[in-house]
C-alpha cells in the first residue's frame, strides 16, 4: 500500500480480500462527475494510490458529507453488495444537526425527484430520532435565541440528497447545507462556533458480508471538528454515550 505523497491516507474502517469500508472526509468528492465539477482530489484516486488492486465504489456520499463508504475488490462483490442495497437490507444511520427542535422521533414520507428538480418523483422515506438539543442566546432576524438539534437519521430509501432535501421540506434544514439550508444559520455556526461544513455524517452501516453472510456492523467515529462542536454545545458524543437507545424497528438486515 502506497498512499500518494501529497494527500493523507484515507482511514480504513474495515478491510478483507473482498471489500473495504472507508471513512470519507468532508469536502472530498467521490469521483469525477459533471455534478461536482473540476477538482484535483477525489476519493477513488486517493484510494488507488493507497491500495493496490481493483477497487469499485459500491455507493456514494455527497462531497460535503463525511463517513462510511463501501468499496468492493471485484465486480462480483460490487454486484452482490448492490443487490443488498437495492433490497434495502443495508441499514444506514447518519448523524445530523438541524435548525429547530423536531419531535423526539418521526418519519418523513415525501417523494423526491432525481438530480433534476422537474424530473419524476419517486417514493422517499426518512426516519429520525432526536439525541440532543440546544438553545443559543444569539439573535437572528427577529428571534433573540436559536434552537438546534442533534439527530440520528435513517433513510429507508436512497434518493439524491434525500436527507438534506427531506429536512429542508419539513423546515428543519441541516446546518452547513449551502444548497437546501438557511444562510443565516450557516453563518451563525461559522462565526460563533467555528463550524464551516455540512453537519451530516454517515455514522453506522450494517450489512451481511457477501461471501460468508456474517453481519458487519461498521462505525465511522466522529472526527475532531464534530467532537469540538458537540463539546461547545454541551452535547455528549454519540460515540461515547452508551445510554443512547437503538432507533426503533427499521429495515435491519435479515
Amino acid at each position: 500500500m502506497n498512499a500518494g505523497a501529497d494527500e493523507a491516507p484515507l482511514p480504513i474502517l474495515y478491510a478483507d480480500a473482498h471489500l473495504l469500508a472507508i471513512d470519507k472526509p468532508a469536502a472530498l468528492a467521490m469521483h469525477r462527475s459533471r455534478l461536482v465539477g473540476s477538482d484535483e482530489d477525489y476519493l477513488i484516486d486517493r484510494l488507488r494510490a493507497q491500495i493496490d488492486g481493483p477497487l469499485q465504489l459500491v455507493h456514494r456520499l455527497d462531497r460535503a458529507t463525511s463517513g462510511i463508504v463501501l468499496v468492493a475488490r471485484s465486480p462480483d462483490i460490487a454486484a452482490a453488495l448492490g443487490r443488498q442495497l437495492m433490497a434495502r437490507t443495508v441499514r444506514k444511520r447518519y448523524l445530523a444537526v438541524c435548525r429547530g427542535w423536531p419531535e423526539a422521533s418521526g418519519q418523513i414520507d415525501y417523494p423526491l425527484p432525481g438530480v433534476r428538480e422537474n424530473g419524476p418523483r419517486k417514493p422517499a422515506v426518512t426516519r429520525w430520532r432526536r439525541l440532543a438539543t440546544v438553545e443559543l442566546p444569539i439573535a437572528v432576524g427577529r428571534y433573540p435565541q436559536q434552537r438546534y438539534a442533534l439527530l440520528e437519521v435513517e433513510p429507508e430509501t436512497g434518493r439524491y440528497r434525500q436527507i438534506r432535501r427531506h429536512f429542508s421540506h419539513v423546515h428543519h434544514p441541516l446546518i452547513g447545507d449551502t444548497s437546501h439550508g438557511r444562510g443565516e444559520h450557516n453563518r451563525l455556526f461559522r462565526q460563533h462556533l467555528g463550524s464551516h461544513r455540512l453537519l451530516l455524517h454517515a455514522w453506522r452501516l450494517s450489512l451481511h458480508h457477501p461471501v460468508d453472510d456474517r453481519l458487519l456492523d461498521l462505525h465511522a467515529p466522529l472526527d475532531a471538528d464534530w467532537l469540538r462542536l458537540c463539546a461547545r454545545l454541551g452535547w455528549a458524543s454519540p460515540d461515547e454515550a452508551e445510554a443512547w437507545m437503538p432507533m426503533p424497528a427499521g429495515p435491519t438486515p435479515q
